[in-house]
This record gives C-alpha cells, structure tokens and sequence, in this order.
C-alpha cells in the first residue's frame, strides 16, 4: 500500500514557475459557477482590491443539473482565467486561458481522470478545510449521544416512557479517554482542539512521518482560532502506508476510532475483519465521516452485531444512499446519517475565503493554497 492516508494536501507545496506578479488581476476573468447569489457587496469589494479583475456569475447547481449552465457563451469561456465551479467543467479547448479552478469541495476524486486536469497544468483547488468546525462538532457529538445513552431515550421518548437509570456505570464520560484520527487534516485537527477540550487524548495519524515541529504544521486553510495548525495538539503521532504499521496505531487502545480519509485505491476496505479483531481489545467506537467504502460494510455489521466494537457513527455508507432494506440500518449501536456532517450556514462564506486567499495568491506570484498534487491525487 502507499499513499494511503490523507494529511495536509497543501503539505507538498506546488511551485508554478509561470506565476509572475499582477497586483491588479489585469487582464483576468473570473466566472462564478455557484447555486447561490454572493453576498452583498462581494464583488464590489473584488473590483477595489482587484481593479483589473472582470468577475462574471451564473448561479447554477453543477452537483444536480447535468452540464454546465447555457448562459455562458463560448466567448466568455475563451477569456476566462479563473474558474470557481462543483463537479462539472469545460474541455481544456474550450476555456484555452483558465490558470486556476477553485473548486467547491474539499475532496477532488471528480476530477483526476478528467482532462482538464490530467492533461494541462491548470492549478485545482479544493476547499479543504471549511468543513471542520461542522464535521467535528458531528463527530463529538454523535460519540457522546452513544456514550451518554441518548438514542434509548429519544426512543422512550416517543413512547412516553420516562426510564430512568440509577446506575452510575451505564454512562461513560469522555475524560482520558483516547481518540485516534486517521487522517489528521483539517477535520481531524478540528476534532483534536474538541476532544482536547472535553479531556480526550489525542493520538494522530498520517501517511508520511511527522518528526519536527515543522513537520506537523498545516499550511491549509484554518477558521481562525480552531483547528491545530500548530500541529501541537496529539500526544502521540503514527505514520506509515503499511498494514502493520496502521495495525499499530489501531492497537494503542482507542476509545474513539475517526476515519477523515479519502477514497483511493489504497484506502477502500481499508478496516475490515482483521482491523475490527483488533480494535476488539478496547471495543473501540468507530466513526466514519471519510467515504463509505473505506470500511467493509458487511464486516461491520459482523463486528457490530457480535460486540467486537461498542458502536459507530457513519454519515457515510456503502452503498450510498443506504437502500431501505439493508442489513446496516439494524446493526447494534450504530447511528447514521445521510452523508450531512459537512452542512453549515457558513460554508459558502468559508469557500469565498479560500477563493479570496488564492486570488491574492495569484496576485502575488505565490503558491496556493490547497493545490491538488497531481503526483499524489489530492
């Protein structure tokens, strides 16, 4: 196996020897792909940072409709520069001058066999880090549901039952317990600053060794104040691509398993039977927000229902959707959601931000932030 965990996809940083200064984005189009209106005074704003930068917007859904919007012309592809857009885009003949597409998403898998990227050397960027604060506030709050009983009395709830417990040892809390991240990007070091907060030990994962401080920086885009850019928060750190090498880390007596991973050929079935025999020994409580086929589904239902885990959380399943009749829906202990961790009122403000940044970026002749590696594929 190799390249198996996702980190900092900004880690690596991307030189673009083309790039030369142009404070006023003179002679740059940037064309909005977006299923909302900017807010107000956005753009205006733009035009006195940026003088020179023409800015055109088409509110479309690329995730639902099923090609790119009519309303921009083939004129208006020739001369745009800068693309903010979902999963759609045009041919690499037909927006001949694009240098930088900003993507909505903070996952780019859509995009690697796509020729616009895999065949030019456009700059992609994702949106790395606007989803943590959501995601990690899911994550926390789904393991202390579980450990403070709370799906059996939302259920008695509905009957009108009023239940109570007498018995100290049915709750667990969560200080010095132990959460281990597999996979400590932006979402991940979001669950740490949690975690530490409510008394959690920390205990990361990466797929290439961390050694200095330096090392353990994120350069990614961070809300300011959260996250762990410092890169200070584990107690202990694991790396490696090889089996006994995430064998190792899954033994170090996890209370709380986060699985903040992307799919690639190397991470699908990633915990399946012979990683649940293991998690067994602390009957950790695994939690998924990564991709669903990360984790084989049949093994964990197994590892569920025969109490080899205490629980999970999955806002991602395979398949997805879940079908109605599936066996997953009646697991032991499992909370599931529809793939809605990453929701939040402020995302569309954080994926401006990261649009903000690399347009100062470009003005600047500096790298951006949140570059896909093509070497690497995020």
């Amino acid at each position: 196996m190799r390249n198996v965990l996702y980190d900092n996809p900004s880690g690596t940083p991307v030189k673009d020897t083309n790039m030369s200064p142009n404070k006023d984005l003179k002679g740059h189009k940037l064309l909005l792909i977006i299923p909302w209106d900017p807010p107000a005074g956005y753009v205006d704003d733009l035009h006195k940072t940026f003088p020179g930068l023409e800015v055109v917007h088409s509110n479309w859904d690329t995730w639902k409709e099923p090609s790119l919007p009519s309303d921009v012309s083939e004129e208006d592809w020739k001369t745009v520069t800068i693309l903010l857009t979902g999963p759609k885009f045009p041919t690499k003949e037909a927006a001949s001058n694009l240098q930088l597409v900003q993507l909505q998403s903070a996952g780019a898998n859509y995009i690697l066999d796509n020729p616009l990227f895999k065949d030019t050397d456009i700059a992609f960027c994702t949106a790395n880090g606007v989803h943590g604060p959501q995601i990690a506030e899911w994550i926390i709050c789904t393991f202390l549901a579980f450990q403070h009983n709370i799906p059996r009395f939302l259920d008695n709830m509905k009957e009108h039952k009023w239940q109570r417990s007498w018995d100290d040892s049915d709750t667990q809390d969560a200080v010095h317990q132990r959460v281990g991240i597999l996979g400590y990007g932006s979402i991940g070091r979001q669950v740490a600053r949690v975690a530490k907060a409510i008394g959690m030990d920390v205990y990361a994962y990466t797929n290439r060794p961390r050694p200095t401080p330096e090392s353990r920086r994120d350069d990614s885009f961070v809300v300011p104040g959260l996250g762990d850019p410092e890169g200070v928060l584990p107690s202990k750190w694991f790396s490696g691509t090889k089996p006994e090498e995430i064998h190792e880390f899954l033994s170090a007596d996890l209370d709380l398993l986060v699985l903040a991973l992307p799919l690639t050929p190397q991470t699908r079935g990633l915990i399946a039977a012979p990683q649940f025999e293991i998690l067994k020994g602390k009957k950790t409580y695994v939690t998924n927000i990564g991709r669903g086929p990360v984790i084989n589904t049949d093994d964990l239902i197994t590892a569920l229902n025969d109490g080899l885990i205490r629980g999970a959380a999955l806002d991602v399943t395979d398949p997805e959707p879940l079908p109605k009749e599936h066996p997953l829906w009646d697991a032991k202990n499992v909370i599931i959601t529809p793939h809605v961790s990453g929701n939040s009122t402020s995302y569309n403000q954080r994926l401006l931000s990261i649009l903000n940044i690399n347009l100062h970026r470009l003005s600047e002749g500096k790298e951006f932030m949140n570059r896909v590696s093509r070497k690497r594929g995020y």
